[in-house]
């Protein structure tokens, strides 16, 4: 006789409340923004009292905070040429952004707002800043997350100008001159000689 496979464990409540509030969140936080979005309209989206977002989340920045739990999905850059690291970056990003309005309005957020903007560097030092530490040919301490953190400004200005601000020329630049202006760029900041 076969022992009886287990049985999933059931999702509590409190785990289906926590999550329809996340969702809610996201997509509030997309269309509003931060200052725009209210802990009240959110309740609503998720059919719940606005006191259990408080309970579960403390005030709208440690929502928020919860929310843009953000995860950039970086490529795997081992099996790369230094030759090939930035039009794989560029070339992400630009996949990231176009794909998905949460993280363009985690950028709203991140410059309207101080919690929003620690949480956005937060998200960059953590995921982009072990890419850098891989390639970068400065062992000096530190070098490799200054590094990061100019492949950040390069990034995070791109996507203002072109997704947020929606500047009519960077708007409407094709992707491939994007990424061949760009990607140069992103390859010195990660792979060039200390200057």
């Amino acid at each position: 006789m076969s022992p009886t496979p287990p049985v999933p464990p059931v999702p509590r409540r409190s785990d289906a409340t926590r999550a329809a509030i996340l969702a809610a969140a996201r997509d509030r936080f997309a269309a509003d923004g931060y200052e725009r979005a209210t802990i009240r309209a959110i309740a609503k989206d998720a059919s719940i009292d606005p006191s259990m977002v408080m309970r579960y989340f403390g005030n709208k920045e440690g929502l928020f905070a919860a929310a843009a739990d953000f995860d950039l999905r970086m490529p795997d850059v081992s099996g790369l040429s230094h030759r090939e690291l930035g039009i794989a970056l560029v070339t992400h990003f630009l996949d990231r952004w176009e794909g998905d309005e949460t993280l363009t309005a985690l950028l709203r957020v991140g410059v309207t707002n101080p919690a929003g903007a620690e949480r956005v560097q937060a998200i960059f030092q953590e995921q982009v800043a072990p890419i850098a530490a891989a390639v970068c040919p400065d062992t000096a301490p530190g070098r490799a997350a200054a590094r990061a953190a100019l492949v950040a400004s390069q990034i995070l200005g791109v996507a203002m100008s072109r997704y947020v601000l929606r500047f009519p020329p960077a708007a409407a630049m094709p992707r491939e001159e994007v990424v061949a202006w760009l990607a140069p760029t992103v390859q010195r900041y990660l792979t060039a000689e200390r200057p």
